[in-house]
């Protein structure tokens, strides 16, 4: 089955008790029994939904791995993988990764004595340096956010798999339509499924896929223990949001490509930062491991003075968190998205209050540059 019509048809289709073509939403909390323990196999809705449930069989053959889950958000999604790991345990992670994934694990899984180093990924000799005794994980966002910078993830599952560790990818920005980690070697994938899997600003979610039996039966016993589980009628948007994630992407991908020609040429403009440019540091990575290289673009304008000046006058770019909606979205890192990261820390990665990343819609992209053109001004 090819990528769009797995899109439409994977997973669970339709209703076979009454023929609907869409999974209905089942909004119920619990299921009657013939007998005790003789269940038709939902018992009770945070062990078990049948609209979740479809969800999560439609992400698992998109990401051809073994097993999916369906959470109340990306960051009860990433929560919920690294309860995983015990007290003790340690994980590498990719340096510039999304800041709400840094505050949880700096600010409360340290807490419970799961330790973390950010390192570089996109070097690899990077990841070896700091594998330690306790590492357990390594933990990649590819394409990060906001820098864009990709991580070899044949690489850093081979790195993985010598080492007895977990490779665990945050798909977020590439989704299932370009990019597919498992088949790369890695055994666990994320997303923020608030982003483009959902693609209309409408459902907060947080989608995961394992490769192997042990790993499901790991992560469902989080999942009903800690209960941060997706609920039906947003499992339901979701599995609509994904009906048309190729068609999106492909049109995401072309609209981005003007821009950042558009972008590259401008001179207030400092840096543009994508992996699709041949200029971009791993550029001939990411043509290897994924098939598109998506909507994100970040640029420098020099100065915070001159970021507020760009986003105060933009018409088309909402202002805004999140990404991956059909409209055209434009933040500050170092102020919206990244501001829970010191600004040390924030600097020395590069994340400069002249830093503006945008999330190209499906706006008509001559509308897009004009916007761009004036506001630049």
């Amino acid at each position: 089955m090819r990528r769009k019509t797995k899109l439409i048809h994977g997973g669970i289709s339709g209703d076979p008790h009454t023929g609907a073509v869409s999974v209905p939403i089942y909004q119920v909390s619990t299921y009657k029994q013939e007998g005790i323990g003789g269940h038709k196999g939902f018992e009770y809705s945070r062990t078990g939904n049948p609209t979740r449930h479809a969800l999560e069989q439609l992400i698992k053959d998109l990401e051809e791995g073994h097993a999916g889950f369906a959470f109340s958000s990306g960051m009860a999604a990433i929560t919920a993988v690294m309860m995983l790991f015990n007290s003790g345990d340690h994980v590498i992670l990719t340096d510039d990764v999304y800041g709400g994934t840094y505050r949880v694990m700096t600010k409360v899984l340290n807490r419970l004595g799961i330790e973390s180093t950010f390192v570089d990924t996109s070097d690899v000799t990077n990841i070896e340096k700091n594998i330690k005794p306790n590492t357990k994980a390594i933990y990649i966002e590819t394409p990060t956010n906001p820098l864009l910078k990709i991580t070899d993830i044949q690489e850093a599952a081979r790195l993985a798999k010598k080492h007895g560790l977990l490779t665990i990818v945050d798909n977020t920005f590439s989704t299932p339509y370009w990019q597919t980690p498992i088949t790369l070697g890695a055994d666990i994938v994320l997303h923020s499924a608030t982003k483009y899997l959902g693609g209309h600003s409408d459902v907060v979610a947080g989608l995961v896929v394992v490769n192997s039996e042990q790993l499901a039966q790991d992560l469902h016993f989080i999942q009903n223990s800690t209960g941060g589980i997706l609920g039906p009628h947003d499992s339901w948007l979701l599995m609509r949001g994904i009906k048309t994630l190729g068609i999106r992407m492909e049109e995401h991908e072309e609209n981005t490509r003007k821009i950042v020609e558009f972008l590259a040429s401008h001179p207030a403009v400092k840096k543009v930062y994508y992996p699709g440019l041949e200029s971009h540091p791993n550029h001939e990575v990411a043509k290897k491991q994924a098939r598109g290289f998506g909507g994100m673009v970040s640029f420098d304008v020099g100065s915070a003075e001159k970021a507020d000046q760009l986003l105060n006058s933009v018409k088309y770019f909402t202002l805004a968190e999140s990404l991956g909606a059909v409209e055209s979205l434009i933040s500050l890192p170092a102020k919206m998205t990244h501001a829970s990261i010191p600004k040390e820390r924030r600097e020395e990665l590069g994340i400069t209050d002249g830093l503006v990343r945008i999330s190209v819609g499906l706006e008509d992209v001559e509308d897009l540059i004009e916007d761009l053109a004036q506001a630049l001004k």
